[in-house]
């Protein structure tokens, strides 16, 4: 696939970006980390401006009551608070999973200059996995778009989460059967 704004680049500013964008990942990881600690489905996210953080967040649905609130949102609300601007021209959000159609919708409205993210989702993702929203043909906004960013790591922070949900899940049922 085709991104926007990718041009060839000489392999030393390549290899810096990419070094750059696994450091940013680390971030978004341990945001994940907390939205575990705090029984949310562990996915985490980062905005970055001018090679700056300006927000950070995780998944916070459960702790909201809020069904809009996946990691990506959380950090796009907070950077347009600062900024004080719905329009995120300039930023790069990294997030530990490929976006689901909500936040790739809320993606290009934003206006967001780059997407990186770990683990694919093949149940959900919207980058390409599943749907096709972040540089849809009939969409108005183009964005770089930058898969599998130390996508094993995030993918074993999300595999490790649902097999521990559905073993409990399991010792729920067996206990009750038992009853």
């Amino acid at each position: 696939m085709t991104h926007a704004h990718e041009e060839s680049r000489d392999p030393e500013r390549s290899q810096l970006e990419q070094n750059q964008d696994d450091l940013w990942m680390e971030l978004a990881i341990e945001q994940a980390r907390l939205a575990e600690k705090s029984g949310e489905v562990p996915v985490g996210a980062v905005l970055i401006k001018d090679g700056m953080l300006l927000a950070k967040g995780h998944n916070r649905n459960l702790l909201d009551s809020d069904p809009t609130a996946h990691a990506e949102i959380v950090v796009l609300r907070e950077a347009a608070a600062k900024i004080g601007n719905y329009r995120l021209g300039g930023c790069e959000l990294f997030v530990t999973i490929e976006p689901c159609s909500m936040c790739a919708g809320a993606v290009m409205h934003a206006r967001l200059d780059r997407v990186i993210y770990g683990a694919g989702d093949p149940k959900a993702g919207a980058a390409g996995s599943v749907l096709q929203i972040l540089n849809h043909p009939k969409l108005n906004h183009t964005l770089e778009v930058r898969p599998g960013v130390l996508a094993e790591k995030c993918s074993d922070i999300l595999k490790t989460f649902f097999q521990s949900r559905r073993k409990a899940q399991e010792q729920t049922q067996q206990a009750q059967e038992e009853e």
